[in-house]
C-alpha cells in the first residue's frame, strides 16, 4: 500500500524549494498531500497558492495564518490539526524555521504524525528563527540537513545518527536543473519591463532581532541602491510577514514610482523566473537566504546585509555588510567590481549536494517512521564529561 506524506507550505520561498520533493515522492508511488497556509492564501502576497496548483498539486487542504507571530503560529497549529484529522498522513514534511512551520509541526506532534524536518541546523543569529529551527528539530522524526555542520549541531541536540541524513539543499538542485528563461523571456514575463544588462535583484526581509526599525533598513538601502549609475537597474520583490509588511511594501511602490522605469516590483516571482532573473543579474541584494545558498552556484554574487543571516554558512562569493546607508554602498562597490564577478564564477557553494530531492524521497518512503521516538542526548565524543570544557553548540566554523 502507497504511503500518503503531506507537505505543509507556507510561502512562495518553501514552495519553490519542495515542488521538486513532491514530484519525486509522486514518481515512486506515494499520495502527497500538500497543506498550503500563511503567505499562499494572502492576495496582498501575490495569492501564491496559485503557483502550488499550477505545479499540479492542487491543496489537499489549506487553512489561513496571518497576523502577528504568535497568531500565525497559532491558527497554522488550529488548521494543521483538522487537516491531519481529515488527512490521515504518514508523515508530514516541514521545511525551515518559519513561526507557522512551528505551529504546523506542533500539531503533528500532539496528532502522531511523524515529522521529516529539511534544513535543520542551520544557524540565523539575525531572527527569532533560530528558536523555531531548533525546536522543530526536537519535534521531527527524520531530518534532511543542507550540509555536514548542520548535520553536526542536530547530532549535538541528541537526535538519532541513523536518522540525520545529510543532502544538500533543494534549491541548488533546483538552481541546476530548471530551464531558465532567457533575457527576452524574462522581460515579457514581467509585462514588458526589459530588465537591461546590468540589473540587481533585490529582497529585503524585516531582521526580528536587528535592533533598528525595519523600514529604516529598508530605505537605506534603496538610498544606495539610488546611488549606482543610471545604467543600473532592480527588480524588487516583497518581503515576508514576519512583521505587518504593508509599510514596507509601500515603500518599495514609492521607490518604483520614484525611479521609473529602472526599478520593477513584483509580488512573487516564482521559482522559474525568481531564478532566472538571478543567473542574468549583476548580483543579490538584500538578506534572502536564497542569495547564501542558490544564487552562488549560478555563478553570481551576492550582497547579504545586516545580521538577519548572521551565523549561516556561505560561500566566498557572499559579501557581508552592516545595515547602513553607508555600508551597503560600500558593500554594493565590491559587488559590482570584476574581481568579485570573477570569484563568484568560481561557483564554490557548500550547500551543493548529488540530488537532494531524491535522497530525500528514498528515505521518507523508506524509514519506519515512528511518532514519538524515544531521544537521548548525546555527546559527540561519549568519553568526554560535560564540562566546561566539553562540546558546546558548534555555531560557526566547521574546523571548530
Amino acid at each position: 500500500m502507497s504511503k500518503k506524506i503531506a507537505i505543509a507550505t507556507g510561502t512562495r520561498a518553501d514552495w519553490g524549494l519542495l515542488q521538486p520533493l513532491a514530484v519525486r515522492l509522486r514518481e515512486r508511488g506515494a499520495d502527497v498531500a500538500v497543506m498550503a497556509t500563511h503567505q499562499h492564501l494572502m492576495a496582498d502576497m501575490g495569492d501564491t497558492i496559485t503557483e502550488i496548483i499550477a505545479d499540479g498539486f492542487t491543496p489537499a487542504a489549506s487553512f489561513p495564518a496571518a497576523g502577528d507571530a504568535p497568531s500565525i503560529m497559532a491558527m497554522a497549529a488550529a488548521g494543521a490539526a483538522d487537516a491531519l484529522r481529515m488527512l490521515r498522513p504518514d508523515a508530514i514534511v516541514v521545511l525551515g524555521d518559519r513561526c507557522e512551520m512551528l505551529g504546523v509541526a506542533s500539531a503533528a506532534l500532539l496528532s502522531g504524525v511523524p515529522v521529516a524536518h529539511i534544513a535543520g541546523g542551520t544557524v540565523s543569529e539575525g531572527a527569532f528563527d533560530d528558536s523555531v529551527r531548533h525546536a522543530i528539530t526536537k519535534i521531527a522524526t527524520l531530518h534532511f540537513p543542507e550540509t555536514p555542520l548542520c548535520a553536526r549541531r542536530i547530532l549535538q541536540m541528541g537526535e538519532d545518527p541513523a536518522r540525520v541524513i545529510t543532502t544538500g539543499a533543494l534549491g541548488v538542485e533546483n538552481s541546476m536543473r530548471l530551464p531558465l528563461l532567457d533575457r527576452h523571456a524574462l522581460a515579457e514575463s514581467l509585462d514588458g519591463w526589459d530588465p537591461g544588462d546590468n540589473f540587481l535583484v533585490v529582497t529585503l526581509h524585516a531582521a526580528t532581532l536587528e535592533g533598528r526599525v525595519p523600514l529604516d533598513v529598508q530605505r537605506d538601502m534603496l538610498d544606495a541602491l539610488a546611488s549606482l549609475p543610471p545604467t543600473y537597474r532592480f527588480i524588487l520583490t516583497y518581503p515576508n510577514s514576519d512583521i505587518d509588511p504593508r509599510p514596507l511594501i509601500e515603500s518599495l511602490h514609492e521607490f518604483e514610482r520614484d525611479m521609473a522605469p529602472r526599478v520593477k516590483v513584483v509580488a512573487s516571482l516564482g521559482r522559474v523566473r525568481y531564478l532566472s532573473a538571478v543567473a542574468l543579474s549583476r548580483g543579490v541584494v538584500g538578506n534572502s537566504s536564497s542569495a547564501l545558498v542558490e544564487t552562488p552556484s549560478l555563478g553570481v554574487g551576492s550582497l547579504d546585509i545586516g545580521m538577519r543571516q548572521q551565523g549561516r554558512e556561505c560561500g566566498p562569493a557572499v559579501i557581508h555588510c552592516a545595515a547602513d546607508r553607508e555600508s551597503i554602498a560600500r558593500g554594493l562597490q565590491q559587488l559590482l567590481s570584476d574581481s568579485h564577478r570573477e570569484l563568484a564564477a568560481r561557483r564554490e557553494n557548500p550547500y551543493a549536494g548529488a540530488s537532494p530531492a531524491d535522497t530525500m524521497a528514498d528515505a521518507i518512503l523508506a524509514f519506519d517512521l515512528q511518532p514519538f521516538p524515544i531521544k537521548h542526548f548525546r555527546l559527540l565524543d561519549p568519553d568526554r564529561a560535560l564540562t566546561d570544557s566539553g562540546p558546546s553548540l558548534d555555531r560557526t566554523s566547521p574546523e571548530r
